[in-house]
């Protein structure tokens, strides 16, 4: 129909003739509210933005003298926070003259990565930064 039969009729009815579809040939048109229809749309976009998820880095402290145990119980932390598809950022921190032996944080640390290759990628490979050793693992796709 003819956009001026269109007009009327909406305000006839007391609501507004939007275009829906301005790129065929002829355009769409839909008589409605606009002010509701802009009001669901809104509530729509809150709803999928809460709904979205945003990636956190979670953290797991180790030292070089942990134990079994205790490397075990940070493993199962470890493995919580990949199940929540958050990345995991491992440390090892270096105390006193433990300095000395850095390879064997690299070790404690390949160790960790073993443990985990089966449920976590390696974003980034362990790397000293002063005296922490560092790796950042990601959940796998």
């Amino acid at each position: 129909m003819g956009t001026d039969k269109a007009r009327s009729l909406a305000k006839a009815a007391g609501l507004d003739l939007v275009e829906v579809s301005p790129n065929t040939n002829p355009p769409v048109c839909k008589i409605m509210d606009y002010g509701k229809h802009l009001y669901k749309k809104k509530k729509a976009d809150q709803a999928h933005k809460k709904a979205q998820k945003q990636t956190e880095v979670k953290g797991v402290r180790i030292t070089l003298r942990i134990s079994d145990h205790d490397l075990k119980t940070k493993i199962r932390q470890a493995e919580k926070f990949l199940a929540q598809k958050n990345l995991v950022k491992i440390s090892l921190m270096f105390k006193g003259r433990e300095l000395a032996h850095v390879g064997l944080g690299f070790e404690k640390m390949e160790k960790m990565k073993e443990l985990l290759q089966e449920i976590a990628d390696i974003d980034t490979e362990p790397k000293r930064q002063g005296n922490t050793l560092i790796m950042i693992l990601s959940p796998k796709k």
